[in-house]
């Protein structure tokens, strides 16, 4: 028997994406938001690299999972708006089957790698305010790379049993999603086979990505909380509390965009406000991270005045 590959099987070779074309008015102004945006997220991110990279107080487990989330959330946006730029202004808004399907793949694993970095920040925050004199020896440098190399691993490789069942699914028409980038539920719908395994295979991983590092989560600050209400006030409790208050934010930030963007909208909800909200974890999250951390942290202050305060060589 004779089995035919995929690019054989596919009667669609690209899709349109497309993107805000009910409120066509307001491109320009879209346009140059979003532009904005993808700026600030990109440099800010980039400068949270930059200064962990180049300072060396800041060499710890807490700034290098930083550093590994920041570099996430640049390829994170880099991922899905340059070409939601492109499609707004263009009058040819296809993407090719396997750039969409590429897109989804590194938008799903880099989402689901997000969860459990976060998951392990968490950790190494339990393990800091409620074992402070064990912590040094706990979580050590290659403890560190294991944890974040597994994250990323772990999570890419779970995503690609998705996106090798999503490639075998032949697409008939029509070829539009009308969304701004290529997400699952769109491109599923597209499909002219049954699609009940790839939903389920899914569902599963999606799930198991998502929902296990978020119990992981509010177990360990469930333990900081009791352990940040032992201390007596005055004694440190502010600074035990300040420590770990950005990473908080930053979870209560993600995985309420996720719950605001798959569980609230209703079948009855129109399309614009389901893109409305998946703009909130494909942009304001990334771009709200390096806000949080600079504003909340006094290492990233201190550093930031390090760097500002030296003159170049000519001036000295």
């Amino acid at each position: 028997m004779v089995t035919l590959s995929w690019e054989n099987q596919s009667t669609i070779t690209e899709f349109v994406l497309r993107g805000f074309s009910s409120i066509r008015h307001l491109n320009i102004f879209l346009f140059m938001m979003f532009l904005v945006f993808y700026i600030l997220i990109v440099s800010g991110n980039l400068l949270i690299v930059l200064l962990v990279l180049f300072n060396h107080h800041l060499h710890t487990p807490m700034y290098f999972f930083l550093v590994n989330l920041s570099f996430l959330e640049i390829w994170y946006t880099t991922n899905i708006v340059p070409k939601m730029l492109l499609i707004i202004l263009a009058e040819q808004k296809t993407i090719s089957v396997a750039g969409c399907l590429a897109q989804f793949y590194f938008f799903g694993s880099l989402a689901a790698t997000e969860c459990l970095l976060l998951a392990v920040m968490s950790y190494d925050r339990y393990l800091a305010i409620c074992q402070p004199l064990h912590y040094p020896f706990l979580m050590t440098g290659p403890l560190c790379i294991r944890l974040a190399a597994s994250s990323w691993l772990c999570c890419f490789l779970l995503t690609a049993i998705t996106m090798v069942l999503l490639s075998r699914q032949t697409f008939c028409g029509p070829n539009e999603i009308d969304h701004f980038f290529c997400d699952f539920t769109p491109l599923v719908h597209l499909s002219c086979m049954d699609t009940s395994l790839t939903e389920t295979i899914a569902y599963a991983t999606s799930s198991a990505v998502t929902l296990v590092p978020f119990l992981l989560i509010t177990a360990s600050y469930s333990c900081i909380l009791a352990a940040i209400l032992r201390i007596p006030p005055g004694t440190g409790r502010q600074k035990a509390f300040s420590t770990c208050s950005s990473h908080l934010t930053m979870v209560t930030m993600f995985y309420g965009t996720l719950i605001a963007t798959y569980l609230v909208p209703s079948a009855n909800s129109s399309q614009l406000l389901r893109k409305g909200s998946s703009l909130l974890y494909t942009i304001l999250t990334p771009m709200f991270n390096p806000i949080i951390y600079s504003l909340r942290n006094r290492d990233i202050h201190e550093a930031l005045k390090k760097c500002f305060s030296k003159k170049p060589g000519f001036l000295r």
